[in-house]
């Protein structure tokens, strides 16, 4: 409960240091992050990946064979694309790419503004505090087998009274299960964690 609370801390200092959004895909493996958060333009982020863009960005192409922090206008990759001149028709004209981790285990991020570069101080911030979200978002090897139960009958469809009735349990018991499977996977609501373990095939 204590992370989620950090979590949202962390996270709103992001939102200060990126006034014109963020993605942030946290401890990607086998191609796919564990958890992704993103405040950009709705519309820019459904035609990222409508487009397939996270393919040919400038930025993740940095962030895999990189670690640290660098400006989007000082990225050296080839932009066929034009991702970030699409970016910027959406408010995210300036930009930091931030890489943290092990290739196995790597987090990367684009945070932007509208109105100008960002500055070495909040460069550095920005990867202080993207550097606290790594660490504190591991992702965990297994749900148990009661967690994983609990998930898997409302993500079919079924109430808590029925799920608890098919478990043997009470409700509360179910509602539960849930809590501490959202908390294991740093979901806030109980589809997100159905939506991480789905994706995570914890389920």
């Amino acid at each position: 409960m204590q992370w989620k609370t950090d979590l949202s801390e962390r996270l709103t200092i992001v939102d200060s240091l990126a006034p014109s959004g963020y993605a942030l895909g946290l401890h990607a493996r086998n191609g796919a992050p564990f958890m992704l958060l993103q405040t950009y333009d709705p519309e820019w982020s459904a035609k990222y990946v409508d487009e397939g863009y996270m393919m040919v960005d400038p930025l993740v192409l940095w962030g895999v064979q990189n670690e640290g922090a660098i400006r989007w206008s000082d990225l050296e990759f080839p932009d066929p694309h034009k991702v970030f001149a699409q970016a910027a028709s959406y408010g995210a004209k300036y930009g930091v790419a931030v890489s943290i981790g092990p290739i196995t285990s790597r987090s990367i991020g684009g945070f932007a503004r509208a109105d100008r570069e960002f500055t070495d101080t909040e460069m550095q911030h920005l990867l202080e505090v993207i550097t606290e979200i790594h660490l504190g978002t591991q992702p965990p090897k297994s749900l148990t087998p009661a967690q994983r139960a609990a998930l898997q009958l409302v993500a079919k469809g079924f109430r808590h009274a029925e799920a608890a009735a098919k478990l043997g349990i009470s409700e509360s018991a179910l509602k539960a299960r849930l809590s501490s499977a959202r908390d294991r996977l740093s979901a806030r609501t109980t589809s997100e964690a159905i939506q991480r373990a789905q994706e995570n095939r914890y389920i």
